[in-house]
């Protein structure tokens, strides 16, 4: 067989690269029990850690796709920043800044855990070609609308779609075994968590860091 048969040959045959090795959603909660500068404090605490050297050189190393959710009751969750590659430190620092400058969309409704998660997980299918899908959700309540966490969790693990969870323990001082029992899902998932709002920026940097230099180690 000659060289270029053998070339075409194998090249027809291999699979082709995935397209990043990590789809990561940012679903963010802005519940009631959420005021103004909370919120805020979310998204700049949110907007920092993406850019974090550690953190941005894993998420531009994976080529990973982001998307902010920002969810509420059981019919109020939104994509407001869809699926961005972090194809660059540029393109990360551009998603960063839209992080932190993105509106509220709603206040003063209750917290359906379970529906966040269905929206979330759908949009999965915009990003197939991905190696790695996670939700990275935050909240500072139970779930107290709509259908259980529960509910979801066949699904996504059906999906291959990992939940990792940071509990605010704002007023709410279970709030971790809470979200270890009833929202975190898949292999390796875990809860981190936040002392009151003031201690969000912290823990999500941290958290962050744990699942994308897992990520990192895999690529090496």
């Amino acid at each position: 067989m000659s060289f270029w048969r053998v070339f075409l040959f194998g090249l027809f045959l291999t699979p082709p690269a995935a397209a990043c090795d990590l789809a990561l959603a940012l679903a963010v909660d802005v519940s009631g029990s959420v005021d103004e500068g909370e919120y805020r404090t979310q998204m700049d605490g949110l907007a920092h850690a993406l850019r974090d050297p550690v953190v941005s050189e894993a998420l531009v190393r994976a080529e990973a796709q982001l998307m902010l959710v920002q969810w509420t009751g059981s019919d109020r969750q939104r994509v407001t920043i869809p699926w961005t590659q972090a194809s660059s430190f540029d393109a990360l620092d551009r998603f960063a800044d839209r992080v932190a400058a993105d509106p509220r969309i709603w206040r003063n409704y209750s917290t359906a855990i379970g529906e966040a998660l269905e929206v979330t997980m759908a949009a999965f299918a915009q990003v197939p070609d991905c190696a790695r899908h996670l939700i990275d959700v935050s909240g500072d309540g139970p779930s107290n609308e709509g259908i259980e966490p529960l509910a979801v969790h066949r699904d996504l693990r059906a999906l291959g779609i990992t939940v990792n969870a940071i509990a605010i323990e704002q007023s709410e001082p279970d709030l971790t075994a809470y979200f270890y029992e009833n929202v975190i899902v898949g292999e390796g998932a875990f809860v981190e968590t936040a002392n009151g709002f003031a201690d969000y920026p912290a823990r999500i940097r941290k958290k962050l860091l744990r699942e994308v230099t897992q990520q990192t180690a895999a690529l090496d």
